[in-house]
């Protein structure tokens, strides 16, 4: 077990640290040399003793009872998805020599359909990479186009985060959705270089990748201030592929009969070549 990451540990830490006496209804008395809660709180709190929990921390425990990990989830006051990746972590699972990383592949089915969707479209692979695009997406972005990354494009590309007029809040959704994407395979070479890369340059990155918010990437309206056509609000839904994965289908669509729909339909128009008339729509990269 030596060399081997305390996922189980390192997790259970950062969120007892985000957890306040007054949240958990313990008594503030004295000087706190910790933030949030003391390990001996968290273990009186989940009905298991002190020593049993300083194990699951230090990482000389990590294989507890499903019973144990709820109780630890209730008094750190997880939420349905964070509880899930607790359980996750805390899964006996026997170590395995992992393969050689497999190039993530575009079905064919799914890149012909991006190329008919009147709507702007795209590939994500599970580390957020965009694997393809239709040209309507990258109209709404030039960062929607393959080879580029979700996560490395919001940090540290200024013009996508003028897109957003609200990226730095919504930016701790996307690296909890990044987490539970993940789970506890952080052994992946792609993992271990986003990270790094990311937490080098971007502190706030950096902030929060340190609380391990875990989230489900869900459908949700989104708000995009558009250079050529001004702000956006569009619905943004994310589609499981079958047979793949970790591949996702994105799909950016407004509501019907909005200032939107109208804004969209014109950036749309301009993405038409000019000799034709045939929209650029039907062409995708990947």
């Amino acid at each position: 077990m030596a060399g081997e990451p305390n996922l189980l540990g390192e997790y259970v830490r950062a969120r007892r640290e985000l957890v306040t006496p007054e949240q958990a209804g313990v008594p503030a008395h004295g000087v706190r040399r910790v933030p949030g809660l003391r390990r001996e709180e968290v273990a009186l709190l989940a009905g298991i003793s002190a020593d049993y929990y300083l194990r699951l921390e230090q990482g000389r425990d990590r294989n507890p009872s499903v019973q144990v990990l709820e109780s630890i989830a209730r008094v750190l006051r997880l939420d349905e998805d964070a509880t899930a990746h607790l359980l996750r972590l805390g899964a006996a699972q026997p170590r395995r020599r992992r393969p050689r990383p497999v190039k993530e592949t575009v079905p064919e089915g799914i890149a012909k359909l991006l190329g008919t969707l009147p709507l702007p479209a795209l590939v994500e692979g599970r580390y957020f990479d965009v694997l393809a695009a239709n040209s309507l997406a990258t109209a709404l972005s030039p960062r929607f186009t393959a080879g580029s990354n979700r996560l490395l494009s919001l940090f540290l590309d200024p013009a996508e985060q003028a897109l957003y007029p609200y990226w730095e809040g919504a930016s701790g959704g996307m690296v909890a959705a990044f987490r539970e994407a993940v789970g506890p395979d952080t052994d992946d070479p792609r993992f271990i270089e986003l990270v790094g890369q990311l937490s080098l340059a971007s502190p706030l990155f950096s902030r929060l990748w340190a609380r391990h918010d875990v989230r489900t990437c869900e459908a949700a309206p989104k708000r995009i201030a558009h250079p050529q056509v001004g702000d956006l609000e569009l619905n943004r839904e994310r589609l499981s592929i079958d047979g793949v994965p970790g591949q996702t289908l994105v799909v950016y669509h407004p509501d019907p009969g909005t200032d939107a729909a109208e804004k969209l339909a014109l950036l749309a128009s301009a993405t038409r070549t000019p000799t034709t008339g045939r929209s650029r729509r039907s062409e995708v990269t990947g």
